[in-house]
């Protein structure tokens, strides 16, 4: 399906809220009016769920353009990457009958997870106080040695063998050191069994090896559309997000630049993507949280959502649209357009609930705290809205939602300040309203 008000230069797919957006269908429907699809940060922590021709793809590492003919499917620098995962992601789709070769690039310069980083991570959390409640997948220990980088270990040095044995021999030996420290009982790594592993990884991986900067920027001067696909979301990011409870790497826009090496100058057009909801999986503060056991409105949402994880399969918190949170996350983002995912979700409820603003410490406060300790203290300021009690799966017009569906998406876009260019109804690609 093309897209609306089609411009020169490349666009950005972002989630605007916790992750869990359903970003994909929308990266899925731009693709059409594009040449490429990166991915530019996170890894297989991150969870797309897309319907395609009546077959269900769900890619944790892969970008959505893979399923595209005529897409190249980029991996940035920006990712960190599991070998076996992406190998185990590569056969599912061939076994699916998508075509996958020299249209998926792997960047050289993207790290690689090894089988410590997920001890590493297990030890750290397991008996936490403090827990981050992660996938458990190594993303965040993969992204501390890249920083640290006496321990990173990039895709590139797949592909020259001696050293990448020199490599492991040196960092498994001061990961062993670490994880004795953390548990006595702690997993110990053999650096020679490891590089032989993941060399025989490298002879199936080598055909996508890249310098994807290289590749971008030169598709670039010869007039190719991107299109970047944000993984998690705008308040995960390790920089602007509810920090410490956030993933590893820069999950908002501004992780484009250092992820993919387009510079920011080159993006024409920036999505911004929210569901007609909130959620959050694992811990941290969540204002419009519906704790409301079994019977209440988030186990409502949840069942009908089908809110669990892509990767992990855990139960996703919901609540109500905090548009205070949005509003934020769109304004770091620069964003042009917002669409509004799994408004068919709410058809079961009388009211609906927006926030527009929180108390904090008895004062309100339009503006979204940047600290975890502080917005774990804010309680929402609602707006209620009714709600349609009325099936709008099938609808395709705007003109033919109900009035307040359509009260409720107006409503929101003037909240926002910003316009609501699509509003999805259901998981297939059929079942979108384009607004304008």
């Amino acid at each position: 399906m093309p897209s609306q008000d089609v411009r020169s230069g490349s666009t950005c797919v972002v989630g605007l809220q916790w992750g869990d957006e359903a970003k994909g269908k929308i990266v899925d429907l731009l693709t059409s009016d594009h040449h490429y699809v990166v991915r530019y940060n996170g890894g297989a922590n991150a969870g797309h769920t897309i319907v395609k021709d009546g077959k269900t793809f769900k890619l944790s590492l892969l970008p959505t353009g893979i399923l595209s003919p005529h897409i190249c499917a980029v991996i940035g620098n920006g990712l960190v990457v599991n070998p076996v995962r992406f190998l185990e992601e590569v056969k599912n789709l061939r076994d699916a009958g998508i075509s996958v070769g020299s249209n998926l690039v792997l960047s050289d310069h993207a790290h690689l997870i090894f089988p410590y980083h997920m001890e590493e991570e297990r030890l750290f959390e397991q008996g936490s106080s403090q827990a981050i409640g992660t996938t458990g997948r190594g993303i965040g220990p993969c992204y501390e040695d890249k920083v640290s980088r006496s321990n990173g270990i990039r895709v590139g040095d797949l592909l020259y063998p001696d050293h990448l044995r020199q490599r492991l021999q040196a960092v498994v030996a001061r990961k062993n050191l670490l994880l004795h420290g953390l548990a006595s009982d702690a997993k110990q790594f053999d650096a020679d069994a490891l590089c032989g592993d993941y060399l025989g990884y490298a002879d199936q991986m080598k055909p996508h090896i890249q310098d994807t900067v290289r590749l971008l920027n030169n598709a670039i001067k010869q007039g190719k559309r991107l299109l970047f696909e944000g993984a998690q979301g705008s308040l995960l990011d390790v920089d602007h997000g509810t920090y410490p409870y956030v993933t590893s790497s820069n999950s908002s826009v501004a992780g484009i630049w250092s992820g993919s090496g387009v510079p920011a100058k080159h993006l024409s057009r920036i999505i911004g993507v929210i569901k007609a909801y909130t959620s959050r999986v694992g811990r941290g503060p969540f204002p419009t949280e519906l704790d409301d056991g079994p019977t209440g409105i988030g186990e409502t949402i949840r069942k009908i959502g089908r809110e669990y994880g892509t990767v992990t399969g855990r139960p996703r918190r919901c609540g109500w649209l905090d548009l205070v949170a949005v509003r934020y996350s769109a304004t770091l983002g620069g964003v042009d357009e917002v669409t509004i995912m799994l408004l068919d979700v709410l058809s079961a409820l009388d009211e609906l609930k927006v926030c527009v603003a929180y108390e904090l410490d008895g004062q309100r406060i339009d503006d979204f705290p940047g600290d975890a300790f502080l917005l774990e203290r804010c309680k929402p300021i609602y707006e209620t809205l009714p709600g349609w009690r009325t099936d709008i799966s099938a609808v395709r017009k705007p003109s033919d939602l109900p009035a307040n569906a359509r009260r409720y998406v107006d409503r929101v876009a003037a909240l926002l300040q910003l316009p609501v260019s699509i509003v999805s109804v259901g998981p297939d690609r059929a079942q979108t309203i384009l607004m304008r």
